[in-house]
């Protein structure tokens, strides 16, 4: 049995744009039904949402048919976590809250097996197709893609360093934390903040990596396109859910 290969990963890399969904509601039926919604790639989040390894199993499970790449953002920068996920089969992770080159090296370093890593070796996984495919532990990281979250004030100073490390495929702008940091929480749309947000992407490309970001403003989101991000997430799953059916209520209240 082959490896599958990681289209969102060689997309990124050929810097062919992909357009994403971010999903929080911790439901495989939730999961299919927006994979056939016409997204390159889905988020699994587990850092602001319920779902754990067993529910991400689900999801996995349920897009797997379909011509959407899955990611997961892990709840934090643990080597424990990161293995859990890449276990379940996870090709593509999301790490938050990477800070500097040194919390880089530890995510690079816990995708990957030793020598190179610290990755611990389990040979029946659904990783490993339940160790159908052989010299997966050799070839793993030739599919694996890691994308690492800058999303404070201070991490921006670090972005060079972080993109210059091997094992970085990607750096994601989190705009609502970046907001927080610089002393505007809640105020994603504030000048500075999209300023910081602009000079970052642009900083990222110049640096040689792919550059991504989620944003629910739909202006915005054709800006950073046009600026440079090569990853956009566009919306998330709860917000479009809420959003819609509030203005579907509003529309017959009172009727």
């Amino acid at each position: 049995m082959e490896l599958p290969k990681n289209n969102f990963k060689h997309a990124i890399a050929a810097g062919k744009q992909q357009i994403g969904i971010w999903c929080t509601l911790p439901s495989a039926y939730t999961a299919e039904a927006l994979a056939t919604c016409g997204f390159d790639w889905i988020l699994f989040d587990t850092e602001h949402s319920p779902a754990d390894p067993v529910t991400v199993l689900d999801q996995l499970q349920a897009v797997a048919p379909y011509p959407v790449s899955p990611m997961v953002r892990v709840a934090s920068n643990d080597a424990v976590l990161i293995k859990r996920i890449l276990d379940i089969g996870a090709q593509s992770l999301l790490v938050p809250y990477v800070q500097n080159r040194k919390e880089a090296e530890e995510a690079v370093a816990a995708v990957r097996y030793p020598p190179a890593g610290i990755r611990g070796v389990a040979g029946s996984t659904r990783a490993t197709r339940f160790g159908k495919i052989k010299n997966y532990a050799k070839l793993a990281a030739d599919e694996l893609c890691l994308i690492v979250q800058v999303e404070t004030r201070s991490a921006l100073d670090e972005i060079e360093a972080i993109a210059a490390l091997d094992g970085i495929d990607g750096i994601f702008i989190g705009p609502a934390d970046l907001a927080a940091s610089m002393g505007f929480p809640g105020e994603h749309g504030h000048p500075e903040v999209v300023a910081a947000v602009e000079d970052a992407i642009k900083r990222i490309r110049k640096a040689g990596k792919p550059a991504g970001i989620l944003t629910l403003d739909r202006d915005f989101a054709k800006r950073c396109i046009d600026i440079g991000t090569v990853f956009t997430a566009v919306d998330v799953d709860a917000s479009l859910l809420v959003r819609q059916a509030s203005a579907l209520a509003e529309e017959f209240s009172g009727s």
